[in-house]
């Protein structure tokens, strides 16, 4: 059977930059090359998309000094919509090679233009197949705001909580600041189109807001303030059902806080002391159906079409409340989604197969 050329695509213009770059070397290493035919394309943080070297090592996640696609010069040059999928290079001597034709593209792009729609949309113009998420689904789940919105509307609990724009703290912070008052003594403030804990603040009894919301309206003009919600950080990785199946989820993973306060970027990327990631999680088998429910219902929730990672809390009282959906998940080293599936019973370079595969059903 002949081999299908998958297109993996990193990098970009978001704050997430090296996170996708680093999870495209840990795609590169993993996938299967038996099954697949690789042709790497970056995005730089300008938004070229360049020829990329096919070599995890240079991708790989380092603390010290994170990934980078760096501009060489090389210009990709995608297919036109008319059944030629010939996938095209102009190197920096002006040179143009042709690439061969592309089967489907897996997009390792993270927040803007990545994860909001925008890179989906290009590819339905152009009509290149591609795995993961659609349009919809993942301008509703990078955008946190209509992420609720979706959730409250099909029953399924959120943590509490206000948006902010930036004009009304610039004309009334006041009522603003009261508002916040009123969520509790712990908030957390955060941007409503970021991931990976880009922009997230802590504030405790109001000390820092201000910082806190310049923070976060430096990467969004539209900021949420929720109420901290006491209980266990537990995810569940979804996967979309196949031939018009219901989504499969995971088993739980659970993000244990030793010394940390929160969640944040380092923790989850850098390998950060305070933070122990356990997965399988420590739960019964009854919490774990009800947590696998609500994370379906929840990707359903919101028109799920690929993947994605459904965090939630779990209170002392047993009550599940999301906190958000993540469409493309990480799949660095030390990522939550591909540990919840390999525990699962799929491997690394399996999990990438079924996103392929499905992107190439669709």
């Amino acid at each position: 059977m002949a081999k299908q050329t998958v297109v993996v695509l990193f990098g970009g213009r978001s704050s997430e930059h090296s996170i996708s770059s680093a999870t495209a070397g840990g795609v590169l290493r993993a996938i299967d090359r038996d099954s697949y035919d690789v042709i790497p394309v970056g995005i730089t943080r300008e938004g070229a998309f360049v020829l990329e070297a096919d070599d995890p090592d240079k991708f790989a996640l380092d603390a010290e000094k994170l990934p980078e696609v760096v501009d060489n010069g090389s210009r990709v040059r995608w297919p036109e919509p008319d059944g030629d999928r010939t996938l095209r290079v102009v190197h920096a001597d002006g040179d143009v090679a042709e690439l061969g034709e592309i089967d489907v593209v897996l997009p390792l792009l993270h927040g803007l233009h990545g994860e909001d729609g925008a890179i989906q949309g290009f590819f339905d113009v152009i009509d290149v197949p591609y795995a993961g998420c659609g349009i919809l689904d993942s301008a509703i789940c990078l955008d946190k705001h209509f992420t609720k919105l979706a959730l409250t509307a099909a029953g399924i609990p959120v943590s509490p909580g206000i948006t902010v724009r930036s004009a009304q703290w610039a004309a009334d912070p006041d009522t603003v600041r009261a508002q916040v008052a009123a969520l509790g003594p712990v908030v957390f403030v955060k941007p409503a189109s970021a991931g990976s804990s880009v922009g997230v603040s802590r504030v405790d009894d109001g000390s820092g807001l201000d910082a806190a919301l310049s923070v976060a309206f430096a990467e969004d003009d539209k900021v949420l303030v929720e109420s901290r919600v006491e209980g266990r950080e537990i995810e569940v990785g979804v996967l979309a059902g196949r031939q018009g199946a219901r989504p499969r989820a995971s088993l739980p993973g659970e993000v244990v806080l030793t010394s940390r306060s929160f969640y944040d970027f380092e923790g989850k990327y850098l390998g950060g002391d305070g933070v122990e990631i356990v997965c399988p999680a420590d739960v019964d088998d009854a919490l774990i159906a009800q947590l696998q429910d609500a994370a379906v219902r929840a990707f359903e929730a919101v028109d799920g079409k690929g993947l994605a990672r459904v965090d939630f809390f779990v209170t002392s009282a047993g009550e599940l409340v999301v906190n958000e959906l993540n469409t493309m998940p990480g799949f660095t080293p030390i990522s939550m989604f591909p540990k919840c599936w390999i525990a699962s019973g799929l491997s690394y370079t399996e999990l990438i197969t079924e996103l392929i595969e499905a992107g190439l059903s669709d």
